[in-house]
């Protein structure tokens, strides 16, 4: 036997603040209306997002009173039925083969995942790669792969800005 609710439903908290942000956005609205203030547009639109928000509780409470039959929350709480059980452990088996596949691979190459298959001390062997930019300060900043380098525009001819 289903237990029934009266009144507002289950989600009284909801209910109630959806009613009290309701009822103080009408009343900061009125008051920038009627309130012969000089900041009235202040208060109508303040009231307005005040009424607005008051949605938010709104959705909670409608979505808090959806009566759904155990028949359909079936699958959602653990009942699997036995033919999706087969292929659920099919699909763990291929994806527990897949990354076991992948984390051997890294072990035999001699790195982890985040130093990469190189590793932080070997790259000694790699080729060096220099890039400079020139600013508008009149200062030319290279760039190597082994490091940073600073020069001023007085040690480089080439600038991008001269005119």
């Amino acid at each position: 036997m289903e237990k029934t609710y009266g009144g507002v439903g289950r989600c009284k908290c909801s209910f109630w603040f959806a009613v009290v942000h309701d009822i103080f956005g009408v009343f900061i609205m009125m008051v920038g209306v009627f309130g012969g203030l000089v900041v009235h547009d202040l208060f109508i639109y303040a009231g307005a997002i005040i009424i607005f928000l008051s949605l938010i509780w709104w959705v909670f409470w409608y979505s808090g009173n959806i009566d759904v039959p155990p028949e359909e929350l079936e699958d959602d709480v653990g009942k699997i039925k036995l033919k999706n059980r087969r292929l659920s452990r099919v699909v763990r088996r291929m994806s527990s083969h897949l990354s076991n596949g992948i984390r051997k691979s890294f072990r035999r190459n001699g790195g982890s995942f985040r130093e990469g298959p190189i590793g932080p001390s070997n790259t000694e062997h790699l080729p060096s790669t220099n890039v400079s930019l020139s600013t508008i300060y009149n200062s030319t900043i290279s760039s190597s792969s082994k490091g940073l380098i600073s020069a001023p525009a007085a040690h480089r001819q080439a600038s991008l800005f001269t005119e």
